[in-house]
């Protein structure tokens, strides 16, 4: 049975880039509503990076409920359908507690699949994957344009990872990797009374937000946790290993970069890593999707915000 928007239960979401104000919103309006913050940031799933991924601190943490910051261990991989199960929970555990789920993050595919589902691929024969990552990034996009014409139109011949992805699916499955996508399974969009917002703040205060953010992560608190994951020896592709600043701070650890050095690139490497979240969040979710383009640094904005997003929800 279908049920109207007032009888779904609510959600909010509010989205964007790093260092675009997210978490200090959700905050406020977890402590103006009662509510939960749930993450949805990829980085801060992992509890061996509380300082270079920014997440809320212990003071944050003690003002309004927070889940899944920090509930994975860096050996643990977290994919996308990973996520997305684990948060389906906390929302349901906060409206059995009659509190207001709130999505917190920047990682548009985790949300993306929270809320639209995700496709049903079967499990890749292992001969196949191995053949199609051994081939060189040319010879896969051509073998593409034999099988599923319609992706090697739309992938770059150097996007590596996507072009494998659908040249494994088609060969594995016999079907392309659009089909499988149109027969998304699990999303809670129909279940949810929705309401997002998504920060896309001037670029220049972006920018220097972004700088502050890293001058701030590369810290001796910062060093020495990334010190502490590298004593792990984790392999080289975990994803905790990928995330943004611990390839400049393992740099510096290694001699391979002095200070200087290491912490303009981190800069750089957290101002990219901003774009491409800009411009994914500025073209990739619905229109009707509310975009907020000043900064939401001052007290009477952020209210305005947050009295935008609460439902009028009260425990």
């Amino acid at each position: 049975m279908n049920m109207s928007p007032a009888e779904k239960p609510p959600l909010a979401l509010i989205a964007g880039p790093t260092a675009s104000g997210k978490s200090a919103l959700a905050l406020a309006l977890a402590e103006r509503t009662g509510g939960v913050v749930i993450n949805a940031d990829s980085a801060q799933v992992y509890r061996d990076l509380r300082i270079v991924s920014a997440r809320p601190g212990p003071e944050e943490e003690a003002r309004a409920p927070h889940r899944l910051y920090g509930y994975r261990d860096g050996a643990d991989a977290c994919s996308t359908a990973d996520w997305a199960a684990d948060a389906r929970k906390e929302i349901e555990a906060a409206h059995l507690a009659g509190r207001l789920p709130i999505l917190c993050g920047g990682t548009g595919l985790y949300l993306r699949t929270l809320i639209e589902g995700i496709a049903p691929v079967p499990e890749i024969d292992h001969g196949i994957r191995k053949a199609v990552r051994a081939m060189a990034p040319g010879e896969a996009h051509a073998a593409l344009v034999d099988e599923d014409p319609e992706a090697a139109r739309r992938l770059r011949p150097g996007d590596t990872t996507r072009t494998q992805r659908a040249l494994e699916v088609v060969r594995s499955t016999g079907r392309t990797l659009r089909a499988w996508q149109a027969e998304k399974i699990g999303g809670i969009g129909d279940t949810v009374s929705l309401r997002p917002l998504i920060l896309l703040p001037p670029r220049v205060w972006l920018h220097e937000r972004c700088d502050e953010r890293f001058d701030k992560i590369f810290s001796d608190e910062g060093i020495e946790e990334i010190s502490s994951l590298l004593a792990r020896r984790l392999p080289a592709l975990a994803p905790v290993m990928r995330a943004i600043g611990v390839a400049e701070i393992a740099a510096f650890l290694h001699g391979e970069l002095d200070r200087p050095r290491a912490l303009a690139a981190g800069r750089i490497a957290t101002r990219q890593y901003a774009k491409r979240q800009y411009t994914w969040f500025r073209r990739q979710p619905p229109a009707e999707w509310p975009r907020f383009e000043s900064p939401p640094d001052s007290l009477s904005v952020r209210a305005e915000l947050v009295e935008a997003l609460s439902f009028s929800y009260a425990r």
